[in-house]
């Protein structure tokens, strides 16, 4: 997918791949199959906007997120950031573009190491990039600290001592020491209460203003997705089925599967709990090791037909400003 306002985009992502392989014994381990994590997935990022990943535990969008940060290698496609192919990039070149892409955590304690000071932690990347000196770093590191909204004094304690929704302002504030332009944020408030959930999304959107970030964020919750959110992809068992603009996939969405996800989010109002339209798919997810043929969602979908089990579907235009991969879809393709 390239972009529609004919820039270069930050993160340009052509046909990635990227399965792992399953073993089995102990003794004599031998390949049974492989995991369909992220299976020919094509979407481009522009800088400054917030993309939101939604689907279901296991559809490959943590695995996609962690081959944008590099933190995993596609086995095939490439990866564009900034660009530069990711895949190209020597270990010295990778080293230096990593500074910046940077990745939040889904959990805020353990991603924080026990044994370390807040001051360490949030020092320790400008340490291993060799920035600043000392006083420097502690400047830095105060500076931080004051962004996300903690008192300075917080550099000698430890990670225990703070409360959920502060671990994850740690995260964000040692996200930022060196200055990244993209942030893959994988749930990053699906571990804390509901109170301070929007607490931690409205300092990302400020900081986001501040420092001209993009945001990459990876959640389960719509709620969240289409809080934050510019755009929004939607995969299931790693194919992306539909990407575009956040109010049209919300309101107008084209592949049932998105209809399915919206139909298991409860609304306020109980006339329009009950007037909505209600797809929720049936069945239990597949599993990737062996996803069905054709469109992969046919199994649960309530629309599906024998073209879906033949023909696996491309992303193709709707009126509605979004991309689906859909054969019956709920909304009309745009005309080509």
């Amino acid at each position: 997918m390239t972009p529609t306002n004919g820039s270069r985009p930050l993160v340009d992502i052509q046909h990635v791949v990227k399965e792992f392989t399953v073993t089995r014994g102990a003794f004599l381990p031998h390949r049974v199959g492989t995991v369909k994590a992220v299976s020919d997935v094509s979407l481009a990022i522009q800088q400054g906007e917030t993309f939101g990943l939604v689907g279901e535990s296991g559809c490959g969008k943590t695995t996609l997120g962690r081959l944008v940060v590099a933190l995993e290698k596609p086995d095939s496609g490439q990866i564009w950031f900034d660009g530069d192919d990711l895949a190209k990039l020597g270990r010295t070149s990778l080293r230096s573009k990593r500074r910046g892409m940077q990745l939040m955590f889904q959990d805020p304690y353990s991603s924080l190491d026990p044994r370390m000071r807040v001051g360490d932690i949030l020092a320790e990347p400008l340490v291993i990039h060799r920035i600043g000196s000392k006083r420097e770093r502690g400047e830095r590191v105060d500076e931080l600290l004051r962004e996300v909204g903690l008192s300075p004094t917080a550099v000698e304690r430890y990670p225990h001592e703070f409360s959920g929704g502060q671990r994850q302002r740690i995260g964000l504030a040692r996200a930022l020491a060196l200055s990244p332009r993209l942030i893959v944020a994988d749930e990053p408030v699906s571990a804390l209460d509901v109170s301070i959930r929007s607490q931690v999304l409205n300092l990302m959107n400020r900081l986001q203003k501040t420092h001209d970030l993009t945001y990459i964020v990876i959640s389960h919750d719509l709620g969240v997705i289409r809080y934050v959110s510019d755009r929004i992809g939607v995969m299931y068992l790693g194919k992306l089925v539909e990407v575009g603009p956040s109010a049209a996939v919300y309101h107008r969405p084209a592949h049932p599967y998105t209809q399915g996800l919206l139909s298991a989010v409860p609304l306020p109002d109980p006339k329009r709990e009950r007037g909505k339209l209600q797809l929720v798919p049936k069945g239990e997810l597949p599993s990737p090791l062996n996803p069905p043929s054709g469109c992969r969602f046919r199994t649960r979908c309530p629309r599906a037909q024998e073209i879906c089990a033949e023909v696996e579907p491309p992303l193709r235009k709707f009126e509605t400003g979004q991309q689906a991969a859909c054969h019956f879809p709920l909304e009309t393709p745009a005309q080509s």
